[in-house]
């Protein structure tokens, strides 16, 4: 399943000189455009008789550029430059200075064709670009570079930079706006995962508190005969196989706390939340959270375990970066003697097609062994398909003030493991390596997994525009 974000928007700056021919820069305003069109981005841009030459270059176009991108700030999730001849530094520079979006930038310049370097026909871009980022460093904007220095705009290399840059805005403008619900406290046990609200706020991320005695007094107020509560026990069925042996009231408690989870994700406009799944739902209300859980996970509403709301952070971003739905796992067993092999579980709350296999619907193992079993249905049980995984945790450090987080890649491998619940063995290069940084830097034990590959993008959003604090793992290292 692939999580559909709302349209991408550009604001777009096309930059000349007035001593290279102007005739390059209309020519690569047109170009762009369509290829924009082509790949279904929207786009702001001046009209092309707002300026002389239909591209920025004076401070007088500058101003009308940045007023356009101010009444349209609200919709502008990152600037494109595009240089297809010199180009005025200072007319770009000007535009972002005066606009104040504080969105990701990305510099495009074209290529030259070595048979048409004369006068009207050379664009010396490769030489502009230079100097346009010569002056983005000094007014302290962060951008992000294409693949090459030079490129046509109409390439399939360039097509594939816009890409990667409208996924690093899509985090970035996702994280900036963030609204993470907390649902209870966390358990008494789990001081690992405490966290601050005020850091998180410092990075435009709010947290929403919801006592979890609000949650379940709704769910136990519920009618079992409302069509709300009917529809989710329909779709529950649906979701994974349940043994037979499962009380089917068992199976209408958690559809009724399902809607209730669901309500208030939207009466509160969250994008993500962190549930307190550790014995209190149970013993008070009678059963696990996973299967909620699980759910929202599945329609693009990740939710993390044990109140942890930084791994609710970790999850959106990989949401945010990649697009297919993530989980919560914990760093939990050796693989024998393979040093780049671990085993990651959760009891589980994972999202069915983060699994990519057949799940049942069950009841939680390890609690259940000192829990009341009718009061532990909900787990989802399963083992994660193979293939090409990204991991990433954030984690405030509050003695520093700041946020700490790591990054990296690897597989979800097909090796047999017979642990119950939901299990995902991995394989990292240098293993050790990362879980002795995890280790002497005090985080978590648990991380936030998505499938497929898209650890550079959130390297570019979380360290270049996030300014976080970044390891990552045989990537880099941001310090």
């Amino acid at each position: 399943m692939r999580f559909i974000q709302k349209k991408i928007t550009f604001g777009i700056i096309v930059g000349t000189r007035n001593i290279f021919n102007a005739q390059l820069a209309s020519v690569g305003r047109t170009r762009l455009l369509s290829v924009l069109n082509e790949l279904g981005f929207g786009y702001v841009i001046p009209d092309e008789d707002a300026t002389p030459t239909g591209a920025i270059e004076t401070r007088t176009d500058a101003k009308k550029c940045a007023a356009l991108f101010k009444t349209n700030r609200d919709i502008i999730d990152g600037v494109i430059i595009a240089l297809p001849n010199f180009g005025d530094e200072l007319g770009i520079v000007q535009t972002l200075q005066m606009a104040h979006l504080d969105v990701p930038v990305l510099v495009q310049a074209d290529n030259d064709e070595i048979e048409k370097v004369d006068v009207k026909s050379r664009r010396d871009a490769f030489c502009g670009k230079l100097s346009v980022c010569n002056n983005l460093y000094q007014y302290n904007i962060p951008f992000t570079d294409t693949t090459e220095h030079t490129c046509d705009i109409d390439s399939e290399l360039f097509a594939g930079d816009i890409r990667y840059f409208a996924a690093v805005c899509r985090v970035v403008r996702g994280l900036r706006n963030a609204r993470i619900g907390a649902f209870g406290t966390r358990p008494a046990a789990f001081q690992t995962v405490r966290y601050s609200e005020k850091i998180l706020q410092a990075s435009g991320i709010t947290v929403v508190p919801i006592d979890l005695s609000e949650i379940i007094a709704r769910a136990l107020a519920m009618d079992q005969a409302a069509l709300a509560v009917k529809e989710k026990l329909a779709m529950i069925k649906d979701y994974g196989t349940i043994p037979s042996d499962i009380n089917t009231e068992c199976v209408l408690r958690q559809a009724k706390l399902s809607v209730v989870l669901d309500d208030l994700m939207e009466e509160n406009e969250l994008d993500a939340s962190a549930i307190q799944c550790w014995e209190s739902v149970e013993n008070n209300y009678g059963c696990a959270t996973c299967l909620s859980m699980s759910m929202m996970g599945e329609r693009g509403r990740p939710s993390a375990c044990e109140t942890d709301v930084t791994g609710a952070v970790s999850m959106y971003t990989l949401l945010l970066a990649g697009g297919n739905v993530p989980a919560l796992l914990d760093w939990n067993n050796n693989y024998g003697n393979q040093k780049d092999k671990c085993v990651c579980t959760h009891c589980s709350n994972y999202p069915r097609s983060f699994a990519g296999s057949e799940i049942e619907i069950s009841k939680l193992d390890v609690l259940g062994t000192v829990l009341d079993r009718e009061k532990c249905f909900g787990a989802i049980k399963g083992k994660v398909a193979p293939g090409p995984m990204t991991f990433f945790r954030i984690s405030t450090d509050d003695t520093k003030g700041w946020i700490k987080s790591y990054l990296g890649e690897g597989q979800f491998t097909d090796d047999p493991f017979g642990m119950d619940g939901g299990i995902a063995v991995c394989q990292v290069r240098r293993l050790r390596g990362l879980l002795g940084f995890m280790c002497q830097n005090g985080f978590e034990h648990h991380v936030g997994m998505v499938r497929g590959h898209c650890a550079r993008v959130v390297d570019e959003a979380v360290s270049k525009y996030m300014k976080w604090n970044l390891y990552y793992h045989n990537g880099g290292n941001h310090e």
